[in-house]
């Protein structure tokens, strides 16, 4: 017999989950991110397997220092108990001024604690001209006026 999930999420924690990780990620603050994980959190990451806190800040010190001026949107697809599903768009350029649009779908499952034992991510990457970018806001949080993916057509 399996175990009930001690969390379990609601609409409003679910979307407060979801904007909680968006900004989190626009910090790009590897440390302080990896927190959310359990310590023995197992990743998908497009082709790369991480294991661990120490393994996901590693992963995302190396992604922001070829992801330059990164800026990412989260939007909640679906939920139930202690998993969610999302989807997300971010830009960032690469250090020749390249834009890039990438699009991805994540699935979540949380540990009794709220922290995130399992993420799978697929996603894909779309070269973009500077002029296509949507993403238009200080480096950091996105402002909570600011349009979400389905406000952009995203």
């Amino acid at each position: 017999m399996t175990r009930s999930p001690d969390f379990v999420f609601t609409p409003e924690t679910a979307r407060a989950k979801v904007r909680s990780a968006e900004d989190a990620w626009n910090t790009r603050q590897p440390a302080r991110i990896a927190l959310a994980y359990s310590p023995d959190s197992r990743w998908r990451n497009r082709s790369e397997f991480l294991s661990g806190r120490s393994a996901i800040e590693a992963f995302l010190t190396r992604k922001w220092l070829r992801e330059l001026d990164y800026r990412l949107i989260k939007e909640l697809w679906a939920f139930d108990r202690n998993r969610i599903a999302v989807r997300f768009a971010y830009e960032w350029r690469d250090d020749s001024g390249n834009w890039f649009r990438a699009h991805g779908n994540e699935n979540w499952e949380f540990d009794s604690d709220g922290l995130m034992r399992l993420r799978l991510a697929s996603i894909n990457d779309l070269p973009i001209g500077e002029a296509d970018r949507k993403f238009h806001w200080p480096l950091g949080p996105r402002p909570v006026d600011h349009s979400g993916l389905t406000e952009l057509g995203l």
